[in-house]
């Protein structure tokens, strides 16, 4: 079966290879930007299932991409100085080409922060890296630098963490700070700015990656910011409609399902669902269409839609099943450990990874907790999972701080 490239089609769906493994994961938290898998993900392994392991020179919390054989991931070292783009074989994890970028402003970087969050996003053309104030650089897939651009000096003292994404022929990258604040829009084979879009100044907490949403009436981004969630026309980067927060910090990517988009802050405060159709200007009133009391804390794993259920886990492990439809509470669950990194959804289970890499494997209901796997990897003591998982080619790829793990599934 051919695979479509176009990015607009990843929308809808992700197409399978002859395999029946899924397209390439270009970005973070793949085609739909939701964590949305198909084809053959493996629910169940262990230290055992490790096909190979790679050291990463230096560290970081970016989650792996790939475009064909070749993965990408980010590190840096020397307290930031030096940002780093690995390119590897998804194969056996051997270096193929590694671009290095230095840097000596001065940046601020908050503990649970690394010089190097933001994950790569490839189209297959070309591969782009963000490293807040050591700017936006762009490669083809052989390592060679097509274009470099520095996007401002992001004032703060969390750091950066918003990914690029890529477009048709734009690199949208969300440029939260505390301080001049705007989502910009850059030319894939240039790095020439499109446009660029004002957001609310001084956020103090944020950094959302944009996802790409299809309405009847157009394509916009939908992007979540310290201020509530935000809609902007693709084409100019318009701001289209606003709807407010229950609380700051929105960090977590929203997720766009069934025609409706599912927010969670970042700081405690409600879950909310917006509806886009028609939606002009500040819409909290008129387009919320319903709203329901988190629980456990504060959020830095995002929501995911699983047929009628909507699932959140809390940074302290307490996992939440809501009614997609209304928001009523189904159930509430603690998992053991500390969670940062958001869900993966495939073949109907919510895939969720601790900080210490054991990732529970849920099977929503109406009921209770249903965990059907809790699997276990890193074996130093103090190793740290803050990276979503990637699975590629039937196979599950995770990053601690500085180790890259392709793992298989078992029976």
């Amino acid at each position: 079966m051919k695979i479509l490239r176009d990015p607009l089609l990843f929308l809808s769906s992700t197409l399978l290879s002859a395999t029946g493994f899924a397209a390439d994961w270009h970005q973070f938290r793949g085609p739909t930007g939701m964590g949305v898998a198909e084809g053959a993900v493996p629910s169940k392994w262990s230290q055992s299932s490790i096909v190979w392991k790679s050291e990463i020179p230096g560290q970081g919390q970016s989650s792996a991409v790939n475009w064909g054989p070749k993965l990408f991931v980010t590190t840096a070292s020397e307290k930031g100085a030096v940002r780093t783009l690995l390119c590897l074989d998804k194969d056996n994890g051997k270096l193929i080409w590694r671009r290095d970028v230095t840097s000596d402003r001065k940046e601020s970087q908050h503990k649970m922060n690394s010089w190097a969050t933001a994950s790569a996003a490839t189209d297959g053309e070309c591969v782009v890296a963000f490293y807040g104030p050591a700017g936006i650089h762009c490669y083809d897939l052989e390592g060679e630098k097509l274009w470099s651009r520095d996007l401002g000096q992001f004032p703060g003292d969390w750091g950066v963490a918003a990914s690029p994404i890529i477009i048709g022929q734009q690199v949208i990258q969300n440029c939260d700070a505390i301080g001049p604040s705007r989502l910009v829009s850059l030319d894939k084979k240039t790095g020439k700015i499109l446009w660029e879009t004002k957001r609310d100044d001084k956020p103090r907490g944020g950094w959302s990656t944009p996802i790409l949403i299809k309405t009847k009436a157009n394509e916009q981004l939908v992007l979540n910011g310290e201020f509530g969630a935000k809609g902007y026309d693709l084409a100019k980067g318009k701001e289209l409609w606003f709807c407010k927060s229950f609380n700051g910090r929105g960090a977590p990517v929203p997720f766009f399902s069934d025609g409706l988009i599912y927010v969670v802050n970042g700081k405690p405060g409600d879950l909310y669902v917006v509806n886009p159709k028609g939606a002009l200007g500040d819409v909290t009133k008129t387009h919320m269409a319903w709203h329901a009391k988190r629980n456990g804390g504060r959020d830095l794993p995002s929501p995911a839609v699983i047929g009628k259920f909507v699932l959140v886990t809390a940074m302290g492990g307490v996992t939440t099943c809501y009614e997609a439809k209304t928001g009523k509470t189904l159930w509430v669950d603690r998992l053991e450990g500390s969670f940062s990194g958001s869900p993966l959804v495939a073949n109907g289970l919510y895939y969720i990874q601790s900080e210490s890499g054991a990732t529970y494997v849920i099977r929503p209901n109406d009921k209770d907790i249903d965990i059907v796997a809790r699997n276990q990897v890193g074996s130093s003591e103090g190793e740290i999972f803050r990276a979503t998982l990637a699975p590629i080619d039937g196979k599950v790829y995770t990053r601690s701080q500085a180790t890259l793990y392709c793992l298989k599934g078992e029976n």
